[in-house]
């Protein structure tokens, strides 16, 4: 988590932002508080969209479709307001890294990580498509790992920002070399199967460290996924049988993803999870992250210590457009920037 800079935000709509998460094509995402104490992430989107009407539209059509996703393993959309000077979106807030920087910095998660991981991931699409919906982007930036279990995040809302996409469309190329299926990658009718391929990409990078389909261009990358088999060698047992089952290539040959989670926790995901699922590492840094947090909310509510609508000894201006001193580019990857303590960018290309 970064500082927030002068030229930013204190406040947007009713939420008092205590630090900046990432930045992204779509725009910038921050930590917040709620008047009522929740802790939100708020994604503000960069004030060029916000002139164009026809954005504006689609921010309000994937709002209202994320908005009706809300299962256990998923990060709800909370509030929005698409008719803003800048239009802006508050989800949950989810306390831990993003696995792609979990991975990155402490290598693959031991296997029974690996289980409650995908079983959770599983249960999460199955009710997302039992809505009718599809992900359409599942990769290791968009799962956070937080010590109450995985969550799937960023349900279409910075896809708002391509014309040619939306939470609910078919055959549109949407996702992140690696991870895409080939149905995608060719631009075929996609269904749920698209994210269940993409779950076990994710898989086989929590496992292993690397992409089944590895590359250093999104060229080679894309050409992989359509005409290679995966690369699991890395991977034993059942484990991998159940990568390659969700890697095939035909959609009709993926399993669904309740018989994905089934197979991996019998019993349901929650009751590994309340057992411990991360590794001590892991709960570890997650632990200091929720101290700093608190050690933010503390220093942002001003020497009062009760928030009285000061930041720092600074007044708190109102809500309204946001400047920024130039695009938000690198630092936190692409559009559908990850949010989460030290949020990182995706091992491979932009979503």
């Amino acid at each position: 988590m970064h500082p927030l800079e002068p030229d930013e935000p204190t406040t947007i709509g009713p939420y008092r932002l205590l630090g900046r998460l990432g930045s992204g094509g779509m725009g910038r995402v921050y930590v917040g508080r709620s008047t009522g104490g929740r802790t939100v992430a708020v994604k503000i989107v960069h004030p060029h969209f916000a002139l164009d009407e026809e954005f504006r539209a689609r921010f309000r059509r994937e709002v209202e479709a994320a908005r009706r996703v809300g299962g256990d393993w998923t990060a709800p959309v909370l509030d929005a307001d698409p008719e803003a000077s800048v239009p802006w979106v508050a989800t949950g807030y989810a306390a831990g890294p993003s696995l792609t920087e979990a991975v990155r910095d402490a290598g693959p998660l031991p296997e029974h990580s690996v289980r409650v991981l995908g079983a959770g991931l599983a249960e999460a699409l199955a009710h997302v498509h039992g809505l009718g919906l599809v992900h359409r982007d599942v990769k290791p930036s968009n799962v956070m790992l937080t010590l109450d279990g995985p969550r799937l995040i960023d349900f279409g809302i910075a896809r708002a920002t391509d014309g040619t996409a939306s939470l609910t469309s078919t055959g549109v190329s949407i996702g992140s070399p690696g991870y895409m299926s080939p149905e995608q990658i060719l631009g075929k009718g996609v269904t749920g199967a698209a994210d269940v391929f993409s779950l076990g990409a994710v898989l086989v990078y929590a496992a292993t460290g690397g992409s089944p389909f590895p590359g250093d261009s999104s060229a080679a990358l894309l050409y992989k996924v359509v005409h290679e088999q995966p690369q699991l060698d890395a991977m034993s047992g059942d484990l991998r049988e159940l990568a390659a089952a969700c890697l095939a290539k035909s959609p009709e040959e993926r399993p669904a993803p309740a018989a994905v989670a089934h197979r991996l926790a019998p019993a349901g995901a929650a009751a590994l999870v309340s057992a411990g699922w991360l590794p001590g590492p892991l709960v570890e840094r997650v632990s200091r992250s929720a101290v700093r947090l608190l050690d933010l909310d503390a220093g942002a509510a001003g020497p009062s210590g009760a928030g009285s609508g000061a930041v720092g000894g600074a007044p708190v201006p109102a809500s309204g457009p946001v400047p920024f001193s130039g695009p938000a580019v690198g630092v936190f990857g692409p559009p559908d920037a990850s949010y989460g303590e030290g949020a990182a960018a995706p091992a491979t290309g932009s979503g």
